[in-house]
């Protein structure tokens, strides 16, 4: 009873912050500062989501949301592509081949995911300037893909470490070669593993923030994290908007969540093959 209880509490403590959201962007704005526990406050009104989509003309305030939107899903998703091709690869000579420094590079690798990314601004700032990058989805996908390359290649090491070895010698025996190995068995026994991976670079650049502040400073390139914070002014917080905007973005990536569970389950619980 004692679990089943601290499970409750912890659900509501978990669960509660997000329902607060839902009804802050439900009320209207002259009755934000209420202080009433209902999850659907009375008066409710859609108003907040219309401004966010389509802006409000009446206030001659445009909505740049689905710019937003687009720029954050144009960058990540070809971060988490350019991902997965390095660490794929990566993560199969170091599960695969002996080489000097294979136990150092493991290592360092790891080591770079300790680093805070405060301590990284600075330097990532100077590096792209110099490379003139500074307001480019170019520069923000290089900075993103270099920080989610280590820990993709630990998670696919991991995961081609349960394939048998003999599932390839086999196929080198018949005269297939190195990279048909890997693209015909490796990469199709894996598809649990990709899809985490995948999953969890995806989500890691949908919702960051420090790193797109320091690259991005023009309005017509932010991605959503930056954007919404355009409805917090310098006196005054359209917290209406402000959360429903957030609603809005949770909401495609709990689609994402649900649509790949069945990977997420099998490529956390269980090997590709079992011998």
């Amino acid at each position: 009873m004692l679990i089943h209880a601290a499970l409750i509490i912890a659900s509501i403590i978990a669960v509660y912050p997000a329902l607060r959201v839902i009804t802050i962007s439900l009320r209207p704005n002259d009755t934000l500062l209420t202080t009433s526990l209902q999850i659907i406050p009375e008066n409710a009104t859609l108003d907040n989501y219309k401004e966010v989509l389509f802006g409000a003309p009446e206030k001659n305030r445009q909505s740049d949301f689905f710019l937003w939107i687009w720029n954050s899903f144009s960058i990540v998703a070809v971060t988490s592509v350019i991902s997965m091709i390095l660490a794929a690869v990566s993560a199969y000579a170091f599960s695969r081949f002996k080489f000097p420094g294979r136990a150092a590079g493991l290592v360092f690798l790891l080591t770079t995911q300790m680093i805070p990314a405060g301590m990284l601004l600075l330097p990532l700032f100077i590096m792209l300037a110099q490379l003139k990058m500074i307001n480019t989805a170019l520069g923000l996908i290089i900075a993103y893909s270099v920080s989610s390359v280590p820990l993709t290649i630990w998670t696919l090491k991991g995961y081609y470490d349960t394939i048998p070895v003999d599932l390839e010698e086999a196929a080198l025996i018949d005269g297939a070669n190195r990279f048909t190995v890997f693209t015909r068995i490796i990469l199709p026994l894996s598809t649990p593993a990709l899809a985490i991976a995948f999953l969890f670079s995806f989500m890691g650049g949908w919702s960051e923030y420090i790193v797109a502040r320091v690259v991005l400073q023009r309005n017509d390139m932010f991605t959503w994290p930056l954007g919404i914070f355009t409805f917090a002014q310098q006196f005054t917080v359209s917290w209406g908007q402000f959360s429903a905007a957030s609603v809005l973005i949770a909401i495609p990536v709990m689609a994402l969540f649900l649509y790949s569970s069945k990977w997420l389950i099998s490529g956390l619980t269980l090997g590709s093959v079992k011998g």
